[in-house]
């Protein structure tokens, strides 16, 4: 049941970056990627019912079809048609809606945003309020939900609480939003780029940290300035090592540890399984544990409302012609590009 749509802005991922690099599991080349969308319905294949043409919508990197055995479990997001478990490389009939001069050109998570125009199953694609601005909204599709569901969902922030946020990018500061929005007391943003601090304290952080500003780990520093650890420590970087650290850095006995970060291809954990044992949890996260479907409308009726402002995001607006310049960017570590069509 396909659903081809006009894409009229995305955003600029580091999963895409990983893509290009051929970092990203089970993507079979040639590909186009781009996971952070929005845009307008053009047309529905038959047995569509869930949109119209003209419909505004936001693709999604992670389908619900409502109909598996973790999509009818509630308090699971995984659906098992989910790109980890069955590859996305094509779409359900195993069949390319893409080609170049003849060739046969790979989907990317169904859903391939770094074109003008796509085909997605109507499993990975939801209507959203009309009045949205698309240029805005499609960070729903993959990097505020992630960070912000991360602290709401995965980790559930008490109010009161102190929470550590390893990598103000894009995703880390809306882990800081979904902290801040919980009701968190201590709100401590960690990264190397200090040109980060003044956004993450806009949006919420008490305090910003760089690890080279220290003789000692971070974790100890960590430790010290909050009375034996933080409650919830998030790692959004994608290093085993931050990580670890994160881990390090929660309290004894009842610290919550969140794996936000998509770790490098092929790499293995390796920590002392004492900080476990001690009582700290380790968690991951997927796409903030949203059940996409049902939840990024309603995260867009709450901006509509002016319940949290993730524009501040971003940092960049360029015209498509110049994507390869949005991924300058990232690499530079200026957080979150979004590019119009």
């Amino acid at each position: 049941m396909d659903t081809p749509g006009k894409v009229i802005a995305t955003g600029i991922c580091g999963t895409d970056d990983h893509v290009l690099t051929g970092s990203f599991p089970k993507v079979n080349y040639p590909v186009i990627p781009g996971h952070e969308g929005a845009g307008i319905v053009e047309s529905i294949g038959e047995g569509v019912t869930c949109m119209k043409p003209g419909d505004k919508v936001i693709p999604l990197c992670l389908p619900q079809c409502g109909e598996c055995a973790s999509c009818l479990k509630p308090n699971t997001n995984c659906c098992l048609k989910t790109h980890l478990l069955e590859p996305q490389n094509l779409m359900p009939d195993k069949t390319s809606r893409f080609t170049c001069q003849g060739k046969l050109v790979h989907h990317f998570l169904w859903i391939s945003t770094f074109s003008e125009y796509t085909v997605m199953p109507d499993s990975t694609v939801v209507k959203i309020d009309d009045g949205a601005p698309l240029d805005k909204v499609c960070l729903f599709g993959c990097g505020f939900s992630t960070g912000y569901g991360a602290a709401l969902n995965t980790a559930q922030v008490t109010p009161g609480s102190s929470c550590a946020v390893f990598g103000l990018g894009g995703v880390g500061l809306s882990v800081v939003m979904g902290c801040k929005a919980a009701g968190a007391s201590q709100i401590i943003g960690i990264d190397i780029n200090k040109d980060k601090f003044v956004t993450a304290k806009e949006l919420g952080a008490t305090e910003c940290l760089n690890p080279l500003d220290y003789k000692k780990p971070i974790q100890e520093v960590l430790v010290e300035m909050t009375d034996h650890g933080v409650d919830y420590a998030f790692e959004v970087v994608g290093c085993l090592d931050t990580l670890t650290a994160a881990l390090a850095s929660c309290h004894m006995g009842c610290g919550v540890c969140v794996m936000v970060g998509v770790p490098p291809l092929g790499s293995r954990l390796s920590f002392d399984p004492m900080l476990l044992f001690t009582g700290r949890t380790l968690k991951g996260s997927f796409i903030g544990g949203w059940k996409m479907k049902d939840s990024v409308p309603q995260l867009v009726s709450s901006y509509m409302e002016g319940k949290f402002k993730p524009d501040i995001l971003i940092t960049h607006t360029l015209p498509f012609s110049k994507i390869s310049e949005g991924f300058d960017l990232l690499h530079a570590g200026k957080r979150q590009g979004v590019i119009n069509k």
